[in-house]
């Protein structure tokens, strides 16, 4: 997976035999109908076993819940199902080369023709991308809007359309298995129903859902952080130097505390942002700092225990490495 720089289909088929995807997408609707607590255990328990690669979080917990919360009873009726048998990919695009968290910088542009829409541009970064059935993107539509953010839409466009290029998969310094693209649209014919929502009130549905999608992120760093702290823990247990294993150094334990206790402390924090959330209650500035802190500690955490693991840590067959 990580030398081809995505997983496989079956891989997907598989987990939505098994129940993975759409974990808390209503059953109305063709998901399992649990709530994000136990799709939280998915993207934690993804984590703990060290695999980035498969895009479950994205598709089931960032992507579906526009279909749902947004579509036409025709577009859920058309995706949702196959996205949780895992036969349907999904992929937001947003990113674009000139055009990050500002998403008032969108240049993509889809404008009316008749019914139909015409949707030209291009995106970057774009998670589950190379292999996508159908992504969410984010388009201006009315350019004479008094504020950019009042010209926004929002469009289904499904693999294979006309005009709908996937560039190549990008070569990442991590995430390697995860695939990540270029998408471009070119005089990409679209029909009206593949309009999602409102016209001209995407920007809106993406500040709405934009907490949850930050509270992904945050859950999956703190979990990867849980991981990585066990993994060295155990390596610095085995590993001996001076006649006796690291464990039994004073700096080593110290290091191994500060990091224990900064996890713990980030775990507190992310398990009441997921309550606060199941209570609909998760706004978007305390979901900004669950996001930052936990990414950032992340980061920490990963140097850290990469320099326990002394040489070895950089090593690619080291779990750490990754």
């Amino acid at each position: 997976w990580e030398k081809d720089g995505q997983v496989s289909r079956e891989l997907w088929k598989k987990a939505g035999e098994q129940g993975l995807l759409g974990v808390a997408i209503h059953e109305k609707h063709g998901g399992v109908g649990a709530d994000i607590l136990s799709s939280a255990v998915l993207w934690e328990e993804q984590m703990y076993v060290n695999c980035s690669g498969p895009g479950f979080a994205l598709h089931s917990d960032i992507v579906m819940p526009y279909i749902t919360n947004y579509g036409s009873e025709e577009q859920i009726k058309r995706f949702i199902p196959p996205m949780v048998e895992g036969k349907c990919i999904g992929a937001i695009a947003m990113t674009e080369p000139g055009a990050g968290s500002d998403l008032q910088g969108v240049r993509t542009y889809a404008k009316k023709d008749g019914s139909d829409w015409i949707l030209n541009g291009s995106k970057v970064f774009i998670t589950n991308g190379w292999m996508s059935d159908v992504v969410i993107v984010v388009a201006v539509t009315n350019r004479e809007a008094r504020s950019p953010a009042h010209g926004i839409s929002l469009f289904l466009v499904e693999n294979g359309t006309k005009g709908f290029i996937k560039g190549r998969k990008l070569h990442k310094m991590g995430l390697k298995a995860q695939d990540t693209a270029e998408l471009f649209f070119e005089e990409v014919r679209l029909p009206a129903n593949a309009l999602l929502g409102e016209e001209n009130k995407g920007f809106y549905y993406l500040m709405a859902e934009l907490p949850q999608e930050r509270l992904v992120i945050a859950d999956m760093a703190l979990a990867r952080c849980e991981f990585m702290f066990e993994e060295t823990r155990n390596y610095v247990k085995q590993r001996k130097a001076f006649g006796k294993t690291i464990a039994h150094l004073q700096t080593v334990q110290h290091k191994l505390a500060e990091m224990k206790t900064q996890i713990c402390v980030g775990r507190a924090f992310l398990d009441n942002c997921l309550q606060l959330h199941l209570e609909k209650r998760l706004d978007s500035g305390t979901a900004s700092m669950a996001k930052y802190w936990a990414s950032d500690l992340e980061n920490g955490v990963a140097n850290q225990c990469v320099q326990l693991h002394g040489g070895w840590g950089y090593m690619w067959e080291y779990p750490i490495a990754k």
